[in-house]
């Protein structure tokens, strides 16, 4: 059984596709199918380091393709991007694709979407090799559009989404791993040595970071300080700036306002120390991370009251496994709105509050979002509405349409 992902590369594809190949692998190692060989499992895509370090971890080889893709900005740099990606980039790596796959062999090919798909799906489809395609948001991007027509079956995570034929459509929710769901707050405690005696809120801008989130939150970290315990992942090239930044915010923070009353408002919590206004006890709630592995971010999402989010299909997805309230703060630079459009779909069910980047003050924001802690009735409806929407066994679901129709 040999198997070709394809994706753009960014964890949104990457993690879907290890939570595949783990479920294929479960699946394989039962009685039934013990007969089979161990599969094996090829990813097609652009070169990047955090997906090499991803995939190499789970055994996963890996073809790097040259990629291009089409700007739709009008302006003369993208003119030139796209005149060297369409003439140069774009051939090249459909030769790569279809070399690789012509030595290959591949039983079939499963394709997460982005433009580091496309010259591998072509060619599967020249090759005459079945294609599987997932769809991860509510509103297709244009690589699955064009590339549906080849495929025979589309997994898709929203209920919302359309422009596919429905006899191909299968509704599954978007993959996440099973071992994110085995967290527990003891070993969060442990980890990140949590201080307790405050609700805490996980921050998460993506695999990469998102910097616009980050320069909001240090406007108002030493409030948020003085009321929450914050993990903050700030991303990678993120990190040494809000570092040092934080640290320079934090001792120099006017210590006089009084936080709200925990003890009344978030029951179960013992009562804030005596000395909860001084720089150095601010300093030991806030937990700052360029990148939570997989050990860490099941653990923080265990231990988390709130999570604060971008609004890619994977966050919303765990958020939602897990049955965590949640703040979505989309994207708005994404294609064709994907982020938007994923919050309010998720939003529809009562499940998160959305927050758009265009009414996100940094005071308006805390005050949102004391007022959301401190209504635990809310906090619990968002929680069962959030686990309601959830589809925890997308991967294994997906693992066993790819191992069925090969055997």
């Amino acid at each position: 059984m040999k198997i070709v992902f394809a994706g753009g590369g960014s964890a949104g594809h990457i993690i879907p596709i290890i939570a595949i190949t783990r479920e294929i692998r479960r699946i394989c190692l039962t009685a039934a199918n013990r007969k089979q060989k161990e599969p094996q499992f090829i990813y097609f895509g652009p070169k990047d380091e955090f997906s090499s370090i991803l995939l190499s971890q789970e055994g996963i080889k890996i073809k790097y393709i040259l990629t291009g893709k089409i700007r739709r900005s009008l302006n003369l740099k993208s003119f030139f991007q796209n005149l060297i990606d369409i003439l140069f980039k774009i051939p090249v790596g459909a030769v790569q694709a279809f070399t690789h796959l012509l030595f290959l062999g591949p039983d079939l090919i499963f394709s997460k979407g982005g433009y580091g798909s496309v010259p591998v799906v072509i060619s599967g489809w020249i090759l005459e090799t079945p294609i599987f395609l997932h769809e991860s948001d509510s509103v297709p991007g244009l690589a699955n559009r064009f590339l549906s027509k080849s495929a025979l079956k589309i997994f898709v995570s929203f209920q919302e989404t359309e422009c596919f034929p429905l006899e191909k459509m299968i509704l599954t929710g978007n993959p996440i791993r099973k071992e994110i769901l085995q967290g527990s707050k003891e070993e969060a405690t442990k980890l990140f040595k949590l201080k307790k005696g405050k609700p805490l809120i996980l921050i998460l801008g993506g695999s990469q970071g998102a910097q616009r989130i980050n320069d909001k939150i240090l406007e108002i970290l030493p409030e948020l300080l003085k009321n929450f315990e914050i993990l903050h992942q700030c991303g990678e090239k993120n990190f040494k700036q809000v570092k040092a930044e934080s640290e320079a915010i934090i001792p120099k923070t006017d210590l006089g306002a009084a936080p709200y009353n925990h003890e009344e408002s978030y029951t179960g919590q013992a009562p804030l120390d005596k000395n909860y206004l001084t720089g150095q006890a601010l300093k030991k709630h806030y937990h700052l991370f360029p990148f939570l592995r997989e050990e860490e971010i099941k653990q923080a999402y265990q231990a988390a009251d709130l999570v604060i989010s971008r609004a890619g299909a994977g966050s919303i997805f765990e958020i939602a496994a897990l049955g965590k309230p949640s703040i979505l703060i989309p994207l708005p630079e994404s294609a064709q709105n994907h982020q938007i459009k994923n919050a309010y779909a998720y939003a529809r069910n009562e499940a998160c509050l959305v927050v758009e980047e265009n009414n996100f003050t940094a005071r308006f924001f805390l005050g949102k979002l004391k007022h959301l802690v401190s209504n635990l009735e809310k906090l619990e409806k968002m929680s069962l509405a959030a686990r309601e929407f959830s589809k925890p066994q997308a991967a294994r679901i997906i693992a066993e349409h790819i191992v069925n129709h090969l055997t």
